[in-house]
Order: structure tokens, then C-alpha cells, then sequence
């Protein structure tokens, strides 16, 4: 008889665990989701509702939340943690010059290529929401006349689709980050943890910065609302 034989209570207890939890850290806080989210949500919404007048009040209203929810992350790039810096942005484009000298040697890095194309985007993106909320305003508003109504209407959907292809190429290269790291990028955004060990990039989840801003945003549709009945 084999006297070094374990029972299997001992050699479960001496195995690791095969359903223990990947480990994980905090990359994203809860402001900067909760950002993204209304700045998703009052991007479609405003979308669709872009044709006819039964829902005009509806698209002027997400356009106004879009220009508001920039000006508010325009400032949390400024003054939140480091993390959500639009320095760090900022960053990620110097390394475009990186890039194409990489790619003129005959390497293609395509992580760093994700990442100057996914900031470019995302800077369009704020960008573009102003411009196109400028341009719908001035329409709101009549600003232009008569004369220039057209024309404006027409730069005005022109933002909008333009704003429409950088959605779809940010949500791309989500895609092809997903692929490229083998990780759901896309489910970090919702849960703001990302596989990986390492401390915490975003120290601090800040949770009730991203309800007061939730708050803050509904409160508005609120008295958009309520000022035309």
C-alpha cells in the first residue's frame, strides 16, 4: 500500500481553486461611466428623434445634455484624478509619430494603433458634439434667417452623420480591443474593472459623483419638460 497516498479532502483542500475569481482592478471610476452612458443614451435618443416635429423638444433637449455632459467632462479632465486627465489622451495621440515610424520599419503595432485611433475618436467625439449642438441651436433658435436656414440644416445633419461614423468606429475599435486583448473592453465600461493584476489605476470609485451626476442630468429633462406645459 502506497503510505504517501492523500485522501480527496486533502487533495481538494491542497488544490487551488478552479472557480476562483480572476483577479481584477479598478480602472474606470463611477463619474466617468455614468459620462459615458448619458453621453450614449442622449446621442441616439437625439438621433432618432432627429426627423419631425412630435418629438422636437425631445432632440433639443439631448442635444443640450450632449454640449452639458462635454463641459462637465472638459472640467473632470482638468480636476479629477489622474486617470480621467485629457492629458492622458492627449497622450496616446503624440503616439501617433511612434506609429507611423514603426510602420514605415515594416512592424505594425496594432495595441498602439488601437490607442491613437480610440483617442482620436473619442476627442472627435467631444468635438463634434459641440459643433453639432451649435449648429441645431442656431436652427432652434433661428439665428440664421431664412436665407441661411437651409444651408445650416444641412451642416447641421451633416455633423450629426459625421458624429454618427465616429460612434460606429469608437464602438470598432472597442470591438477590435476586445479581440486584440482577449477582454470584454465594452463590460469595463459598466462595471469599471478590467482582468488583470496591479493596483487600482482609478483609486477611488466615487460613486456618488456619478449619482449626483445622473441626478443633475435627469433634473434637467425634468425642466425641459415641465417649462413648455
Amino acid at each position: 500500500m502506497n503510505a504517501t497516498s492523500a485522501s480527496p479532502a486533502d487533495a481538494r483542500a491542497g488544490a487551488p481553486h478552479a472557480d476562483a475569481a480572476s483577479p481584477t482592478r479598478r480602472v474606470l471610476d463611477a463619474p466617468t461611466r455614468a459620462f459615458h452612458w448619458l453621453m450614449a443614451f442622449s446621442f441616439l435618443g437625439a438621433f432618432i428623434t432627429a426627423d419631425g416635429e412630435r418629438f422636437r423638444l425631445v432632440h433639443v433637449t439631448l442635444g443640450y445634455t450632449l454640449v452639458g455632459l462635454v463641459a462637465w467632462r472638459v472640467l473632470w479632465g482638468l480636476l479629477g484624478p489622474r486617470p480621467v486627465r485629457l492629458g492622458v489622451w492627449l497622450g496616446k495621440l503624440r503616439g501617433l509619430r511612434g506609429l507611423v515610424d514603426a510602420i514605415q520599419a515594416g512592424r505594425w503595432p496594432l495595441q498602439a494603433a488601437q490607442n491613437v485611433a480610440q483617442a482620436a475618436a473619442v476627442l472627435g467625439l467631444l468635438a463634434a458634439s459641440v459643433l453639432v449642438t451649435a449648429s441645431g441651436y442656431a436652427l432652434y433658435a433661428e439665428l440664421a434667417g431664412g436665407r441661411w436656414e437651409d444651408a445650416l440644416e444641412e451642416v447641421h445633419e451633416f455633423l450629426g452623420n459625421g458624429m454618427l461614423a465616429l460612434v460606429l468606429v469608437h464602438i470598432g475599435l472597442v470591438l477590435a480591443g476586445s479581440l486584440l486583448r482577449r477582454q470584454n473592453q465594452a463590460l469595463t465600461m459598466v462595471t469599471g474593472r478590467a482582468p488583470g493584476k496591479g493596483p487600482d489605476l482609478a483609486k477611488r470609485n466615487l460613486l456618488p459623483l456619478g449619482l449626483l451626476l445622473l441626478i443633475c442630468v435627469i433634473s434637467f429633462w425634468v425642466w425641459q419638460w415641465q417649462a413648455v406645459r
